[in-house]
C-alpha cells in the first residue's frame, strides 16, 4: 500500500513538472509570437520610408526592397504568408512609418497605396508632356505617348495628333504611381471635361472660339508674356487681329516653326530674325492667317482665362517694353509700333543678342 502510495506522489510530480514545463514553453512560444506580430519592426531614422513596388513584383522581390528597413526580415516574411499577402502582392507606393510592427507593415503593404501628385506645365508638345509624366509615375514615356496618340481616342474626340495637346490642362493631380497609360489619359481627359465647364464653354462660345482654339491662342499669349496681368491684354490684341482677318504675325509661332522644321526641339532662340518670318510652315503665323493648326505650348491656366476674358481695346501690335521688363508696348496703328519697335531693336543690338 505504502510503494503504491510513493508511485502515484512520483507520477503527479512528474506531471506537475510536465505541465509546468508546458506552460513554460507556452509561454516563451507565446511571446515570440507576440515579438513576430507586434513588435517593433522597422529599422530606419527618418519619421518614414516610401516604397515603390513594381508590377509584376514577387514576393521575393518585395523582402529584398524591404529587408535593408526591417530589424527582423523573417518575422516580416512569416506574417505576410500567414496573412496571405505573399501570394497577393499589390503594386503601388507605400509609405511606412518608424515604428511599424509586422502586422502594420503588412496592413499597409494590403491596402494604403497612396497616391502621388502629378504635375505638369508649360510642356511644348505631346513628347514632353510624356516624358514629364514618366518621371512622377510607373509607366514609361513611350507606353504614355502611344496612349495619348491612339488613333480611336483622337477620333472619337475630335482631335488630332496636332491638337491634342490641348486636353491636358496645366494642374496638380492625384494618381496612384502604377496608374496604366490608358487609365492615365482617360483621367485626365475627364479633368479636361471638368475644366471646360459651363461657365467657360459660354464664354469661348460667345468670342466664336472653340475650347481647342482657345488653347492654342492661350498658348501663343503665354509664350508671349510671363506676366498673367498683361495676358487679357495680349489676347485682346490677338482677338482684334482674328476678327479683322490680319495674320496674328506672333514670334512664338515662328520659333516653333524653326523648330519643327529643324527637328531640333533643344534650339534657343533668343531673337527672331526677318529671314525667319517668311519661313513656309503651317504654324508659322506671319505667312499664315488665322490660328495654327494646334498649340505651340502647354499654356498656364491664367493665359487659358486670359483669352476667355480678354480685354476689350483697339490695340492691334505689341513689343517688348526695355524700360519695363516683362511687360509690353501696345499700339493701335502701325506708325507707333515701328517707333517702339526701333527701340526694342535698338536695345537688342546695343545687347548683341544675334539669335
Amino acid at each position: 500500500m505504502k510503494i503504491f502510495t510513493n508511485t502515484s506522489m512520483y507520477i503527479k510530480k512528474i506531471l506537475l513538472v510536465i505541465g509546468l514545463l508546458l506552460v513554460v514553453a507556452g509561454g516563451i512560444f507565446s511571446y515570440h509570437t507576440y515579438q513576430r506580430i507586434f513588435a517593433n519592426n522597422t529599422n530606419f531614422d527618418t519619421k518614414t520610408k516610401t516604397i515603390f513596388i513594381k508590377t509584376g513584383a514577387t514576393f521575393d522581390n518585395v523582402t529584398k526592397q524591404l529587408s535593408p528597413y526591417l530589424k527582423n526580415v523573417e518575422w516580416f516574411t512569416w506574417l505576410a504568408k500567414k496573412k496571405g499577402y505573399a501570394s497577393n502582392v499589390k503594386p503601388g507606393k507605400y509609405v511606412l512609418k518608424q515604428g511599424l510592427n509586422s502586422n502594420e507593415i503588412v496592413g499597409v503593404l494590403r491596402s494604403q497605396n497612396t497616391p502621388v501628385t502629378l504635375r505638369f506645365n508649360n510642356q511644348e508638345r505631346l513628347e514632353n508632356l510624356a516624358g514629364r509624366v514618366a518621371h512622377q509615375i510607373e509607366a514609361d514615356s513611350l507606353s504614355i505617348l502611344k496612349e495619348f496618340k491612339v488613333a480611336a481616342f483622337l477620333e472619337e474626340n475630335n482631335l488630332t495628333e496636332a491638337t491634342a495637346l490641348s486636353v491636358y490642362i496645366p494642374n496638380s493631380y492625384q494618381v496612384y504611381w502604377n496608374i496604366s497609360p490608358t487609365e492615365l489619359r482617360n483621367k485626365l481627359y475627364k479633368e479636361y471635361k471638368r475644366f471646360w465647364n459651363e461657365e467657360r464653354l459660354t464664354k469661348a462660345k460667345k468670342i466664336g472660339l472653340t475650347p481647342t482654339e482657345v488653347y492654342t491662342l492661350a498658348a501663343i499669349v503665354h509664350k508671349e508674356t510671363v506676366k498673367a496681368d498683361e495676358r487679357p491684354k495680349v489676347a485682346g490684341v490677338y482677338m482684334n487681329r482674328l476678327k479683322r482677318g490680319i495674320k496674328l504675325d506672333a514670334d512664338p509661332t515662328v520659333i516653333y516653326s524653326l523648330k519643327k522644321s529643324a527637328n531640333d526641339w533643344d534650339k534657343v532662340i533668343k531673337r527672331v530674325l526677318l529671314k525667319d518670318l517668311t519661313l513656309n510652315h503651317p504654324y508659322n503665323t506671319y505667312q499664315n492667317a488665322g490660328l495654327p493648326p494646334g498649340p505651340i505650348a502647354m499654356p498656364d491656366i491664367s493665359a487659358i482665362d486670359a483669352v476667355l476674358n480678354y480685354e476689350q481695346h483697339n490695340y492691334l501690335y505689341f513689343v517688348a517694353d526695355v524700360q519695363n521688363f516683362g511687360y509690353h508696348k501696345f499700339a493701335t496703328n502701325l506708325a507707333q509700333h515701328n517707333r517702339n519697335s526701333a527701340q526694342y531693336h535698338q536695345w537688342v543690338n546695343k545687347k548683341h543678342i544675334l539669335r
